[in-house]
C-alpha cells in the first residue's frame, strides 16, 4: 500500500499533468505600435512539465500519475489536449501519449547519476527523450493506418503530429535548462 505522502505526490503530478495538457506554448513579441504580436506553437506544456517533474520525482510517481491521467481520460473526464474517450484510441495523437512513457524512462536515468545535473546531459537526454515519443507516436500512427487501411494520409498524420511539434518540443529544452540552472544555483548557495 502507498504512503500518504507518495500519494499526494502523485496527486500533484495528477495535477500538473492535467493543467499543463490544456495550456499552449505562446510567446509575446512586443512591436512598438499599440497591440503586441502573440506567436503561439502547436504544442502544450505537458511534456516540458513532464520532464521537469521526472527530474524532481521519481520515475514510479510520475508514472502512476501519468496512468491514472490516461485511464482518466479514457474512461471518465475529457483531460486530452483534443478531448477524450475511448474513441481517442484512434487517433494518432494517442500514440504520443504513449510515448511519455519512454521519454519518463529516459529523462529519469538523469536521477540516477548524480545529484547535480549537467546541461548537456540533460539536453542530451531530452532530444534522446523526446525522439523516442516521437517515434512511439510514428509507430501507433503506422500501426493504426495500416489496419485501418488508411495509408493515404499517414504521411500527413506524421507531418501535423510529429514534424510539425518535434522541433517546438526540442526548443523547449531551453527553459528546462535555464529552469535547471537557478534551481542548481540556488541549491549549491543554499549549501555554501
Amino acid at each position: 500500500m502507498l504512503k500518504f505522502n507518495k500519494i499526494i505526490e502523485i496527486i500533484i503530478n495528477l495535477q500538473l499533468i492535467i493543467i499543463s495538457s490544456f495550456i499552449p506554448v505562446s510567446l509575446t513579441i512586443p512591436f512598438t505600435n499599440i497591440f503586441p504580436y502573440k506567436l503561439e506553437f502547436p504544442i502544450t506544456w505537458q511534456v516540458p512539465t513532464i520532464i521537469i517533474i521526472t527530474l524532481i520525482f521519481t520515475r514510479k510517481i510520475v508514472i502512476k500519475a501519468f496512468s491514472i491521467y490516461l485511464i482518466m481520460g479514457l474512461f471518465f473526464i475529457p483531460v486530452f489536449h483534443h478531448g477524450g474517450s475511448l474513441g481517442y484510441l484512434l487517433t494518432p495523437s494517442f500514440g504520443y501519449l504513449l510515448g511519455i512513457y519512454p521519454l519518463i524512462i529516459i529523462i529519469d536515468n538523469l536521477n540516477k547519476r548524480n545529484k547535480k545535473i549537467h546541461y548537456y546531459d540533460l539536453l542530451k537526454y531530452g532530444i534522446l527523450g523526446i525522439s523516442s515519443m516521437h517515434v512511439s507516436g510514428i509507430i501507433y500512427s503506422c500501426v493504426q493506418k495500416i489496419l485501418y487501411k488508411k495509408s493515404e494520409i499517414l504521411l500527413y498524420s506524421i507531418a501535423k503530429y510529429s514534424l510539425g511539434s518535434f522541433g517546438f518540443h526540442l526548443l523547449m529544452l531551453i527553459p528546462i535548462i535555464l529552469l535547471i540552472k537557478l534551481i542548481n544555483n540556488y541549491y549549491y548557495q543554499k549549501r555554501c
